[in-house]
């Protein structure tokens, strides 16, 4: 099997030079190219069309939210990851409703961001469910730096089907969610692939976001143990 294709954007030299001599020790991952802004990023996305994108969130020239849209809409078969300083940042749940995968912090271990690619090569998202949820909830009391538009109705799910993406989205796996509604695990991979298909999302933290935008489900107040 061909190597996973990573293209590095990053402002900062040593980062990308850090990135890539870890992800060349692996066999199965191939840096192709590197970018030092946003629109660099989005213009070697389109010459190479690269598995996954490691994105810095901030950038001159343009940011990581605005070229990850660009991508997501242009080049739909590169997926995301966002990188970013903070844990926190506001502009990440941007970058999330523009179409990322996923994020990682950088200062985080290097097996984390390997594994991370080889996850959204293979279409899953980079956060597990749970901690998608409890992140999720910390960035929606903080400012969004873009407003969804008219968040899409929820008309054409079934009754079932809504019933899978409220517990999604408070950060059950696909076993929890079973057991919590009565049906099989793969009754419940059934629903959350028809929920993905009939709203052309890529992965479950689209599907997270989604249910945010449509008021399916609230924020919660963080408490002090989800701090780690």
């Amino acid at each position: 099997m061909r190597p996973i294709s990573v293209l590095l954007a990053d402002d900062q030299p040593m980062i990308r030079t850090g990135f890539r001599l870890i992800l060349e020790a692996e066999g199965d991952i191939e840096v192709v190219a590197e970018a030092s802004d946003g629109r660099e990023a989005v213009a070697e996305t389109e010459r190479l069309s690269p598995d996954v994108v490691l994105m810095d969130i901030r950038m001159p020239t343009m940011d990581g939210v605005e070229a990850t849209e660009l991508i997501v809409r242009n080049n739909p078969s590169s997926r995301v990851i966002i990188l970013t300083t903070f844990d926190l940042d506001a502009h990440v749940v941007d970058a999330l409703r523009s179409g990322a995968s996923g994020f990682l912090v950088k200062d985080g271990p290097a097996d984390s961001l390997v594994e991370a690619i080889r996850m959204v090569a293979t279409g899953d998202a980079v956060l597990a469910p749970r901690v998608t949820r409890r992140l999720l909830d910390r960035f929606a009391a903080l400012p969004l730096q873009t407003a969804p538009a008219q968040p899409p109705r929820l008309d054409a799910l079934t009754a079932r089907e809504l019933d899978v993406l409220r517990t999604l989205a408070r950060g059950l796996s696909n076993a929890e969610i079973g057991r919590e509604l009565g049906i099989g695990e793969t009754t419940v991979k059934t629903h959350v692939a028809h929920i993905l298909d009939k709203f052309q999302l890529r992965d479950r933290v689209q599907a997270v976001v989604l249910a945010y935008d449509c008021g399916l489900v609230k924020p919660s107040t963080p408490s002090s143990s989800d701090a780690d």
